[in-house]
Formats: structure tokens, sequence, C-alpha cells
């Protein structure tokens, strides 16, 4: 199953996975939260993951899907390859990292090693995951410290969501998303939604520019 919020990019992806024959494309996801629902219906081995992506980001989402389904298996196709990315990516649950502008036969190399089990990680993001498992970094991600929900909650604000539309659509009430907002500015030490706003961007929680006031 392809996740990605740009229709060009899936059909191009999916045209070029339909040259080897054992691979069937059986679903394609535009929004990170349509992601666990179809993959409860479609049962995909693999999970091809955006990281860009509208309501929910691909971190995000893969996290969540791990939660409800254990089982699957996630490759994050991304265009980033620093070590922060690629931390929070593993971290999420990914069992596969590929650039998209990895050669196509390297993705097939993925996509089957990670169906049989294995990891996959295009370099240089394999050196970043060896050095972690050595004990050889310390953590430089700042949302490494929130909660899933948390990020979630972030990643709405900064998409210009209001309180009562952000609880509709995590399904909460709004004195549970206010509650998360405050916390949120605690943990971040920041004082205004503006500059929560800048932190999101900047830190990768979604590409899209906060709404003009």
């Amino acid at each position: 199953m392809i996740a990605d919020d740009q229709a060009l990019i899936r059909a191009g992806i999916s045209a070029l996975l339909t040259r080897d024959a054992s691979i069937e494309v059986v679903g394609e996801a535009a929004d990170g939260l349509a992601v666990v629902p179809l993959v409860k219906s479609l049962m995909p081995d693999v999970v091809l993951m955006d990281i860009n992506m509208p309501n929910l980001n691909g971190f995000e989402a893969t996290a969540r899907l791990l939660v409800e389904c254990p089982s699957a298996k996630v490759i994050v196709l991304s265009t980033y390859e620093d070590e922060v990315t690629a931390r929070r990516a593993v971290k999420a649950g990914a069992k596969g990292y590929v650039l998209k502008a990895t050669a196509v036969e390297e993705l097939y190399t993925a996509i089957h090693a990670v169906n049989r089990g294995q990891s996959y990680f295009v370099s240089p993001v394999g050196d970043y995951v060896a050095n972690w498992a050595a004990g050889g970094a310390t953590d430089p991600d700042p949302v490494a410290a929130l909660s899933l929900r948390q990020r979630e909650v972030l990643q709405l604000i900064a998409e210009g969501l209001s309180t009562k539309e952000i609880a509709f659509r995590l399904k909460l009430s709004q004195s549970t998303v206010d509650t998360h907002r405050t916390e949120l500015m605690r943990r971040l030490d920041i004082h205004d939604v503006a500059t929560l706003v800048r932190f999101a961007i900047q830190h990768g929680l979604t590409r899209i520019d906060p709404p003009v006031q």
C-alpha cells in the first residue's frame, strides 16, 4: 500500500512497482488519518509511507498504525536523509527507510527484505541506525519529549484547525484538546500559538504554512 498526499507521486510509484511481477499495489492513502482503516481493510504486506501528509504526518501515522496493527511493516519513503528525521521514523516503528531519489531496484530490494521480516535502511540512514544501536548518539530531537497525542494535536494546530475542529478530527473533547495545547506549551517552553506553529513547521511535523491572520 502507498501512503502519500500527492496523487502524481502515488501514480508514479505505483507504475514503477508494477515492473516487478511479484509486487502488487493493493491500495493508496492520501492522508495520514486514512492509513489505519485502509490497512485494516486491505491487509497489505508492506506500507510505503510518506512523511509529509496533512492531518497526520507519516511518523504519527506509522506509530498509530503499529499500535492498532502490530504486525504491519512500514517503509518510510522520503526526500529527507538527516539524522533527526531518520531517528523519528525508526522510533515510530518503521522497518525500512528509502529515499525518493533512490534507484527503483533498491526500492524493490527494500520491499522484499521488509516483507521477509528484515530491516532495510539506505545510507546514510543505515549508518545512523548502527550508531544508535551501539549507543554512540544521544537523541537531538525536541519532538521526542512529546507524546503521540500531543504531536497529533500540534500538527493540527499548525495546520490552522480550531480547538473544535481538532476535537472532532481526533474524537476528543474540546477541554482535552485545550489541555494538550497547554501541556505542549509547558513542555516546549513556548508561550503563544504562533511560536508553537513555527516550531511544528521547523521540526517537520507539517509542511503546510500557517494561515494568514
